[in-house]
């Protein structure tokens, strides 16, 4: 059992981007923590905008801070709208950290991504590949952004003795994913084209690639447990990879995801559109030794993660 170093019992936890499927996850696992949960809607606060980050936090005056706020999205999101990703992200970040340290904030939790290491580093990707080799092109500008992110954890760690974490989360998927085929990534696009096909009648679904490359899932929820237990039980300026020890290759994921959904049909890939990087799994052996795991099975996750779909995805598409 791990020895809990901080307690956010009766606190102040403010978690940005609660509407996100990361974000709306760290919301449910903090209901058992009998703390108080801040949250601000996007039409009463634009992350974006430094000054009113600044006015927003000492209004409400949050102790600890969990950074899920991010642009995000796949792929084809990542190619077409590069300035968004580096912008907003750099945005984001840098208005919360600093204002966290301005207010002395007790503790902050950053999100980087698991893009942030080199395409072609070591499998599985140990926290040390960090900075080792060219990042994947395709995600690079979200990956840059990301980096930063993490480095100001540390610097504010360093200069300021600020209590900031910082955790590197594998891909996500579950409730409260965007399915949104123009912005998604690859679980719920193959999700919403899947379903989309069985009840249409479609003998085929498009895959971008070859099919080949090789994914690490994890579901959303055990994600949002492992935050609570860091901001709880972790104080370093390490960043600490956040996965489940196995992957898949996305031909893989397609035959769970039909299986789930009740798609009898094929798949058709697209070898001329992106990859991405050839294989993405994380070496989680630092937050393993320290006490916490995943739980959810890919399998049970996708079933959970499409129940959700049906109930709000579905009928809204």
């Amino acid at each position: 059992m791990a020895v809990e170093i901080f307690s956010l019992k009766g606190k102040r936890v403010w978690v940005a981007g609660h509407r996100g499927m990361v974000g709306s996850a760290i919301v449910r696992r903090l209901a058992a923590e009998r703390c108080e949960i801040l949250t601000a809607a996007r039409g009463e606060l634009d992350l974006r905008r430094q000054a009113d980050v600044e006015t927003w936090m000492e209004t409400r005056r949050p102790e600890v801070v969990a950074i899920a706020a991010a642009r995000v999205g796949g792929i084809l999101a990542n190619d077409t709208r590069p300035a968004e990703f580096i912008h907003d992200n750099l945005a984001i970040e840098t208005n919360i950290i600093h204002a966290a340290w301005k207010l002395g904030v007790g503790k902050l939790l950053f999100l980087g991504s698991a893009c942030v290491y080199p395409r072609l580093a070591a499998q599985p990707m140990p926290e040390e590949a960090l900075l080792t080799g060219p990042l994947e092109p395709t995600n690079r500008w979200y990956a840059i952004a990301k980096i930063a992110g993490l480095m100001m954890c540390q610097a504010f760690r360093k200069q300021h003795g600020c209590d900031f974490i910082a955790a590197m989360p594998t891909n996500l998927y579950g409730p409260g994913d965007n399915y949104d085929l123009r912005a998604s990534h690859v679980v719920p696009a193959l999700m919403a084209k899947s379903h989309r096909a069985r009840i249409t009648g479609a003998k085929s679904v498009e895959i971008w690639g070859t099919g080949t490359p090789r994914r690490e899932f994890m579901f959303v929820d055990d994600l949002a447990d492992a935050c609570v237990f860091l901001l709880k039980h972790f104080s370093g300026d390490e960043i600490l990879n956040v996965g489940v020890g196995s992957d898949v290759s996305i031909r893989e994921l397609a035959g769970l995801i039909a299986e789930v959904v009740g798609f009898r049909g094929e798949f058709t890939y697209l070898p001329d559109k992106p990859d991405g990087m050839p294989r993405r799994l994380l070496d989680s052996g630092r937050l393993t030794a320290l006490g916490w795991s995943a739980r959810t099975q890919l399998r049970d996750g996708l079933r959970s993660s499409y129940d959700w779909y049906l109930a709000n995805a579905a009928k809204a598409a």
